[in-house]
């Protein structure tokens, strides 16, 4: 799987403003400075697309993405075109933003959650250098309460040495099986050596892209 073309498409104060619902939306949500502009620029193989920012909450509107993609060959020669939706999702945590602002991005992301109708796949960023942390586990729980399809990817696997990394997603993982029963398919991720990125555009791939 290649990505032919990617371009920022529009940033969007609510779900309502959106993107018509033409294809399907691939969103990707973590908290603060987790590595989301990174990790999708890695995807994209454009460093540009994204704006990232070393300070968290940068991020405050709902950024969509116009991605074209192409499979691999069949046995025919033949190669499926792919168009899909990336989406680039505000920050929750330690953002130092109002109470205002933060209560309007809490509403904004579930309204977007919840009543995009294109909505395919959320994936949800975890920081593999740290240990379970409360926050994420309990934003995970929200969406499994809400139904939202999900998958997990730990990022920033080059910031730490293999063995820290290994035991903080297994500990994520644990600490996940204590109230769910079936864990979500989860990708190790590393936007500078580009560690996992084939098998997360595989994996969109192989996800219901039929046109809503």
């Amino acid at each position: 799987m290649i990505i032919k073309a990617a371009n920022y498409l529009i940033s969007s104060p609510g779900y309502d403003k959106c993107p018509v619902p033409d294809k399907p939306d691939f969103a990707f949500i973590g908290r603060s400075n987790v590595g989301k502009s990174s990790l999708i620029n890695m995807l994209c193989n454009y460093a540009g697309l994204a704006k990232t920012s070393s300070s968290p909450g940068k991020t405050q509107m709902i950024n969509h993405f116009d991605i074209i993609a192409q499979e691999d060959p069949d046995k025919s020669g033949q190669k499926k075109e792919q168009k899909w939706y990336f989406v680039d999702l505000p920050g929750y945590g330690f953002a130092k933003v109002s109470q205002s602002s933060r209560r309007r991005w809490e509403q904004m992301i579930e309204n977007y959650l919840r009543k995009r109708e294109n909505l395919s796949m959320v994936f949800v960023l975890i920081d593999s250098r740290h240990s379970p942390q409360k926050i994420d586990l309990a934003f995970l729980e929200q969406l499994k309460k809400w139904q939202v399809p999900l998958a997990l990817i730990f990022t920033k696997s080059d910031k730490e040495n293999q063995r820290t990394v290994s035991k903080n997603i297994k500990d994520f993982l644990e600490a996940m099986r204590k109230t769910w029963q079936f864990l979500p398919q989860h990708f190790v991720t590393s936007a500078i050596k580009k560690t996992g990125r084939d098998a997360i555009l595989s994996y969109i791939a192989e996800c219901d892209t039929d046109e809503p």
